[in-house]
C-alpha cells in the first residue's frame, strides 16, 4: 500500500509538472511582438509605386503598433535580389517583404531565380489591388474595345501597344489581350508606368496597357481616352470606365497588387497580427485616401487567400509567359 501510495503522488506530480511546462496553452509571440523596430525590405528603388505604397503601409504600422517599420530598397535583377534577401531572412517578423505580382511571375520570366513564392514565404496578405487599364490616343477611331480588336485586326502589323516594363501586370495582360484575339499588336517596353502613357500621350505607341495612378490624370484631362479596366468591377478612380468582361471578354482580366510577406516559418500568431494590422492599416481613412489617389483599391485578404491568389496568379501568368516567349531583361 506505501509503496503504490508513493507511486501515486509520483505520477500525479509528474503530471501536474508536465501540465505547467506542456498542457497549457503555449504563450502567444504576438504578445510581445514587436519589441524592436521591423525591416520591410522593397525588392526596387525609391518612388516608384511598391516603394510609395510600402512607405505608406510601415508609416501607418508603426503608428498603430508603437514600434518602428522601416523600408529598405535592395533593388535590382527585376526584383529578384530584395526577394531572395527576404527569403533568406529570420522568420522571427522582424523582416518583411513589400513585393507586387513579379513575386510569383519572376519563377517563370528568369532562368535562375533564388527563391520559391511558395515555399519560402508565408504570405500575411493581399493589402490593396489596382486594374489594369487599356487607353488610346484620342485619334484612333476607336470607342469601345471591340472597335479597337476590329482596327488591329484590319491592319496587322501597324499598330503597338506601351506597357511600364517586360513582365509587369499591363505588360501580361497586353499579352493576354494579343494572344488570346490573335492580334499582329507590337509590344513597346518602357522603363515605368509614366514613360509608358506619356508616348501614348505623344501617339508614338497609340495603344497602352498601363497603371491607374499616371493614366488618371490623363484620361480626365482628355488626353487619353479610355477603352477598359481589366479588373472583374470597375474601378472606384475612373467609375465611368467598363471592365472587358462588360465589353463580351470576361477571359481578359488581369490586376496590379501588392502583397505582405514574412519569410516561410514565421510564427503564425505573428502573421495573424499583421495580417490584423495590415487589413486596420489600408482601411485607415488618410491611407485610403492616399490609396485612392493613385489608383489603388484596398483588399485585406486572409493569409489563405494570399497563398490562394499566388498559387493562381502564377499558375495563369506562367502560362502566358511561356506562350509569348517572354523573357525577363
Amino acid at each position: 500500500m506505501i509503496h503504490a501510495r508513493r507511486e501515486f503522488l509520483r505520477l500525479t506530480s509528474a503530471a501536474a509538472f508536465g501540465s505547467v511546462l506542456g498542457v497549457r496553452p503555449r504563450p502567444s509571440f504576438a504578445l510581445d511582438y514587436p519589441t524592436r523596430s521591423v525591416r520591410v525590405i522593397v525588392p526596387f528603388a525609391p518612388g516608384g509605386p511598391t516603394d510609395v505604397f510600402a512607405r505608406l503601409l510601415a508609416q501607418q504600422l508603426s503608428e498603430q503598433m508603437k514600434t518602428q517599420f522601416f523600408v529598405e530598397n535592395l533593388a535590382g535583377a527585376g526584383g529578384n535580389i530584395g526577394t531572395g534577401r527576404a527569403a533568406e531572412a529570420t522568420a522571427d517578423g522582424y523582416t518583411l517583404l513589400v513585393d507586387g505580382a513579379n513575386l510569383v511571375v519572376n519563377p517563370a520570366l528568369y532562368a535562375h531565380v533564388a527563391y520559391d513564392p511558395i515555399k519560402d514565404f508565408a504570405p500575411i496578405t493581399i493589402a490593396v489591388v489596382s486594374p489594369v487599364i487599356l487607353t488610346v490616343h484620342p485619334s484612333l477611331p476607336v470607342q469601345s474595345v471591340k472597335e479597337l480588336v476590329d482596327l488591329i485586326k484590319a491592319n496587322p502589323g501597324k499598330y503597338s501597344y506601351a506597357s511600364p516594363g517586360v513582365g509587369t501586370p499591363p505588360h501580361l495582360v497586353g499579352e493576354l489581350f494579343r494572344l488570346t484575339l490573335h492580334l499582329d499588336l507590337i509590344h513597346v517596353p518602357f522603363n515605368g508606368g509614366g514613360p509608358a502613357i506619356a508616348s501614348a500621350v505623344a501617339g508614338h505607341t497609340p495603344v497602352s496597357f498601363g497603371a491607374m495612378a499616371p493614366a488618371v490624370p490623363l484620361v480626365k484631362a482628355g488626353n487619353l481616352r479610355p477603352l477598359a479596366v481589366s479588373t472583374k468591377a470597375r474601378s472606384q478612380a475612373l467609375p465611368e470606365v467598363p471592365t472587358m468582361a462588360e465589353q463580351g471578354y470576361p477571359e481578359i482580366q488581369g490586376e496590379t497588387w501588392f502583397t505582405l510577406v514574412a519569410p516561410a516559418r514565421t510564427p503564425k500568431d505573428i502573421v495573424a497580427l499583421l495580417y490584423r494590422e495590415t487589413s486596420k492599416a489600408v482601411a485607415a481613412p488618410a491611407i485610403k485616401e492616399r490609396l485612392a489617389t493613385l489608383g489603388y483599391e484596398p483588399v485585406g485578404s486572409t493569409p489563405e487567400e494570399c497563398e490562394a491568389q499566388f498559387k493562381e496568379e502564377a499558375s495563369k501568368w506562367t502560362k502566358v509567359i511561356r506562350e509569348a516567349g517572354i523573357k525577363g531583361e
